[in-house]
């Protein structure tokens, strides 16, 4: 994607500061709708082709929470990055569990909205829009995955860990790598989390069936290995 032609809505309620994102970002050479609400944020995606959103959190009526929830759920996946002035530990996870794919605290300066945007923007651009491991297809367009052709219910922060280990299938994919493209960040989020993740989608990944499995890298990270790939001397987990 060039990211000078790239579509972008702002979902922002307070008009001057509506005003001014999408001044600055016309002047970056985007494509920038505003409005002010959910509900319209929904319209404008039903109907205009939008490579990403900015979304404030307090949001009248429907939240930004609450929007970015709604969105996924519709199946899109264009990235969304999330604007509030609540900076709670619980709050920037919750924002990114309900499908946001990072999160900016109020006040900040344009220059950073705009290089998260640009980031966004290019990690979307790189996605492959299908990828097989193993038995397992994953359909970034579609946000799907299937084994054999039955799909696999993930969430979608579950589908994100999938997405990106078989992106770097039988490479070794660190703990804070992880954390910074999924969580958005691993200073404040406890690690806790993403092991807890892991384990969910090994339950859902059978080997027998997928032909894969999440190999544990201790104190590193987690790779992604076919079942007929040589052992790696780094796995710290052999059972699983």
């Amino acid at each position: 994607m060039d990211e000078v032609t790239a579509h972008l809505l702002v979902v922002e309620d307070d008009p001057d500061m509506a005003r001014l994102l999408r001044r600055g970002l016309i002047a970056e050479g985007y494509d920038v709708i505003a409005v002010d609400n959910g509900v319209d944020a929904l319209i404008t995606l039903r109907d205009n082709t939008i490579d990403a959103l900015a979304v404030d959190v307090m949001l009248p009526g429907m939240s930004g929470f609450e929007l970015c929830r709604r969105v996924r759920e519709s199946g899109r996946t264009m990235p969304i990055l999330l604007l509030t002035a609540r900076d709670a530990v619980e709050d920037r996870v919750f924002g990114l569990d309900s499908g946001a794919d990072d999160y900016l605290t109020k006040p900040f300066a344009f220059a950073e909205l705009a290089a998260r945007l640009r980031a966004l923007l290019r990690r979307d651009a790189s996605a492959k829009p299908t990828l097989r491991v193993g038995n397992l297809t994953i359909d970034s367009l579609e946000h799907k995955a299937s084994v054999n052709g039955k799909q696999v219910a993930f969430s979608p922060r579950e589908f994100s860990l999938v997405r990106l280990l078989a992106t770097h299938a039988g490479d070794m994919v660190t703990r804070n790598d992880i954390l910074d493209e999924i969580w958005g960040g691993h200073e404040h989020i406890d690690q806790n989390v993403l092991d807890q993740y892991v384990s969910y989608v090994r339950r859902k990944l059978d080997a027998s069936t997928t032909g894969i499995r999440i190999a544990t890298v201790r104190g590193l990270g987690y790779r992604l290995e076919t079942l007929d790939a040589p052992e790696h001397t780094l796995s710290a987990e052999p059972g699983r």
